[in-house]
């Protein structure tokens, strides 16, 4: 069996929405498994299906308002040209007196997945066969959790692609089954021991970072830039292990492995949304995976 593994990445999504265009639609693979945290599990409902231009429309059009309900951060023009973030007090207040235990809300992200993934769309993606996993942290248990689409019902698992995306303390915390969950790549940022526990053979893993470091994050210029810098080293962190892990459990299960990372460094902060970067995002993912398989498709052949 073949598996599609993508990791979170926030509005980096856009570059692996066009690599797993290329791999479906110009390598023609057939997937039978596809498992995704935060930003991943927001795609692969809908390549699964495929419905790759319905995804591609959603990814390079998607606004701040269409994610926060509550954006606990204001955007502006850095220092040395770039975007960077600062805390919008007044909306942080307004949170936290409405009880809330976090910094923001994201009720118009659950919003946006209902309206994008149909009902109809996930009874035929359910009958398929396919499987349709995603990952969210379980912060009340302390341990990783991988929601099957076999087993839920339509609202429950909008529920867990919604969760699988939160990142707290920016988004909301929710509280369901009596358990408190947050993004998945808080335990799992790029799930590929779960495809292979789950029977797949060769996977195709595409990474939203660069393979090597290519950068030193500048100085915090705010408690908002130091908890996402934070953030982030942390995140950093999980996803080598991960990515160690996964290929340890490869050479236990003879199972291939094949790694698409970004090759440049596309932003520094995941949690700006940008249309115009991110179309241009998702046709470099495409280009991408295109040259990296030509490139390997000449190995073999000089081999």
């Amino acid at each position: 069996m073949r598996a599609l593994v993508i990791s979170g990445g926030g509005s980096k999504g856009a570059f692996a929405g066009g690599v797993a265009q290329y791999l479906l639609e110009e390598q023609g693979y057939n997937y039978e498994i596809f498992v995704g945290t935060s930003t991943g599990s927001l795609l692969i409902s809908h390549l699964a299906l495929p419905n790759i231009n319905k995804i591609k429309e959603i990814y390079t059009s998607v606004k701040q308002s269409d994610i926060f309900s509550n954006r606990p951060f204001r955007i502006k023009k850095g220092k040395f040209g770039g975007k960077e973030i600062s805390i919008d007090h007044l909306s942080v207040l307004r949170n936290l007196l409405r009880g809330s235990k976090t910094f923001g809300e994201s009720q118009n992200l659950r919003k946006l997945i209902k309206n994008t993934l149909t009902e109809t769309e996930f009874n035929q993606l359910k009958e398929s066969g396919k499987e349709v996993v995603v990952t969210v942290s379980n912060l009340s248990l302390n341990q990783v959790e991988y929601k099957s689409i076999h087993d839920f019902t339509y609202n429950d698992f909008c529920d867990w692609i919604w969760i699988s995306c939160n990142y707290i303390p920016f988004m909301s915390l929710v509280q369901k089954d009596g358990c408190e969950y947050a993004d998945g790549g808080f335990g799992s940022m790029i799930p590929i021991e779960e495809a292979i526990n789950r029977g797949a053979k060769t996977v195709d893993v595409i990474i939203l970072e660069t393979e090597v470091t290519y950068y030193n994050r500048l100085p915090s210029r705010n408690p908002f830039s130091l908890l996402t810098n934070m953030h982030s080293f942390m995140l950093d962190r999980v996803e080598k292990q991960n990515i160690r892990i996964g290929k340890f459990v490869a050479g236990n299960h003879n199972a291939i492995i094949n790694l698409y990372y970004t090759p440049t460094v596309l932003t520094t902060n995941s949690l700006i949304f940008d249309k115009k970067k991110m179309s241009n995002w998702w046709d470099s993912g495409f280009n991408y995976a295109k040259q990296k398989n030509k490139e390997l498709n000449e190995i073999k052949d000089a081999e």
